[in-house]
Formats: structure tokens, sequence, C-alpha cells
């Protein structure tokens, strides 16, 4: 896998976060060679003793969104070399950091934070993340263990998602189980996977279908058996491929509207109306976007008596499917 397809699957987000954990975990702070060589988000595009140049315009940016996040980052002049840029340390002090001390909660908001706190040292650091200490450590660079608890993980219902990330560092074909709307068997699917993208809410495998010699979108939780990886190794397609998938779904999504009655201050009022994209049709009525039908018709049966669709018929009927279903299965 290219650097630059690695780090093209790694959210600004995530690449700040981990700024914020690199540099919480050490006292003495870190230059930033350390910084773009070790930490993730960076450290796929650092190239040994060549030009970085871009790569330092970007940890430039980011450093003023973090301080604009209201993160207290630190320039250190190291000792001895005052004035020398190239070797600035940028630190993060964890007691301006941390909450105040005169900050209390009650004992349910505790529980709750105590629950958390858990969940997020359970996942502690993710493999990169632990490399990235390791190699720090490997320059001599000293880091504090507690960081970890800083860490949150990621979860996601999906059963698929960690086996397909796997997959995707490692340029691996996969098989799957997976059953679409309508049938009652899954179908064997051979792909190779490009990216995992999240749209709507929902995460989706964007993934070359071996079978039809085509990109094709599956969603996450329609994969219903374990993944098998083989030992048939791709070559990844670049990031503009994750990007055209995207504005394909963003198309789909706009292409595809819907009307329907709500009923006034019900529960479906509130959430239909606070949808992307969702404007006022006639009194009474909201014009909604969706991407896939099924999954919609889900959602807006499980409103009950608080939606009626108007149009269009397919969505209206597969609405009114689901309810009858339901009906039958309560007698």
């Amino acid at each position: 896998m290219s650097a630059s397809s690695s780090a093209s699957r790694i959210p600004v987000e995530e690449r700040l976060f981990s700024l914020v954990l690199a540099l919480l975990a050490t006292e003495a702070g870190l230059t930033k060679n350390e910084i773009l060589s070790t930490v993730q988000g960076y450290r796929q595009r650092f190239v040994v003793s060549g030009d970085n140049s871009n790569l330092e315009r970007q940890f430039e940016r980011d450093k003023d969104d973090i301080r604009e996040l209201g993160v207290p980052l630190e320039t250190v002049e190291s000792p001895g070399q005052a004035g020398n840029n190239q070797n600035l340390r940028y630190r993060i002090p964890r007691g301006d950091y941390e909450l105040p001390a005169d900050i209390s909660f009650s004992p349910e908001e505790t529980t709750l934070l105590n629950l958390a706190a858990m969940v997020w040292r359970e996942g502690s650091l993710s493999g990169d993340s632990r490399r990235a200490i390791l190699k720090l450590r490997s320059l001599g660079v000293a880091t504090d263990d507690p960081v970890l608890g800083y860490a949150p993980r990621l979860r996601v219902r999906d059963a698929a998602f960690d086996p397909l990330s796997a997959a995707l560092e490692k340029n691996v074909i996969v098989r799957f189980g997976y059953l679409k709307p309508g049938e009652q068997d899954a179908r064997i699917r051979t792909v190779a996977p490009v990216a995992l993208i999240q749209h709507e809410g929902r995460w989706l495998l964007h993934a070359e279908d071996q079978d039809v010699g085509s990109t094709r979108n599956f969603l996450l939780r329609r994969i219903v058996t374990p993944i098998t990886t083989t030992n048939t190794h791709y070559k990844p397609l670049g990031p503009e491929a994750t990007q055209t998938a995207l504005t394909e779904l963003d198309e789909i999504w706009r292409d595809r509207q819907a009307i329907v009655e709500v009923e006034p201050g019900s529960d479906a009022a509130t959430r239909l109306g606070k949808r992307r994209g969702t404007a006022p049709a006639v009194a009474g009525s909201l014009t909604l976007h969706y991407s896939d039908l099924d999954l919609f018709a889900d959602e807006l049966a499980g409103y009950g008596p608080e939606v009626l669709v108007v149009s269009p018929p397919e969505l209206r009927s597969a609405v009114h499917d689901r309810l009858i279903r339901t009906a039958a299965d309560h007698g």
C-alpha cells in the first residue's frame, strides 16, 4: 500500500487526536521531525532525508486548529539552542489540559463518566498509536503511560468493520456472505476492499467486486458471515476512488426524494424535521432525501401511525408491507 493511499484513509480528526495524544505523552515535548516521523496521519507521508515541506505546512495548520479548539499547545526552545526553530519542541501541559480541580460532578454524572472512562481505557491505543509510542521510545523520547487513559476507541456495531479494516491495511482480497433485501439466501461476494466509508450515519465498504469487475458499495450491516481473508493481494486504487464513491452516494441521496405526512408535535415530526436536507412541503408534510429505500422504509415504519408516506409509490408500498408484517407478528 502506498503512503499516499494509507494517509488518505486517515480522517483529519483522527490525525489531530493522534497529535494531541503524542504531545500529552511526553513532558519534555517533541520536535517537529519527531512528530512528522511518528504520529499517525503524518508518518505515512514522511520521507526520511527528503522533502517534507507539504507535511510541515499541514502540521502548521493543524497546530492552529487544535489551539482554536482550546488545547494549550506550547512551544519550548531546546536548552542551549535558542532561536533554532528546527529544534523547537512542542508539548501540551497536562495540568492545563485537564479539568480544573474546583469542578465537581453529581454522583450520577460521576457514574456515567466512570463508565465512559472504562470503555475508553479498554480500547486504549490503536495498533498504529502503539507503534508510534514504541518508536518514540526507541528515539530516546520519554513517554508517560497514563496518557493511554485519554485514548477512546471507535466501536461500531458491525462485526465486519475490524476484519475489513485489517484487510485494507494488508491489501488482501476477502470473501463474505451478503444478504440483499428481499433475498432469502446470502450470496458470497469476493472483493478487493478500497475504503470503509460512512454515509448518512451508516458504514459501507467500497470495494472492487471480483465477479463483476467493477466497484460496488456494501452496507456492513448486510454482511451476514464472518470475513474470510484470502492470500491474494491487490494493487490499491488511489484516494480519488473513495471520493468518487462518496460523490455518487450524495448524488443518489439528492435524487431520491420522499414526501411524508407527519403528526404535528410527534417524535417523527421532531426527528424527521431535523434530518439533513429536509424541507416543508404542503401543510403537515415534509420532503425528505434518502439513499437506500429499504433502510428508509425500516426507519419510517418504526414511527408507526405518526408517519404516512405520500410518495414515491415504491416507498409507500415498502412501509405498508413492514407495518402489515409487524401487525401479523404481534397477532
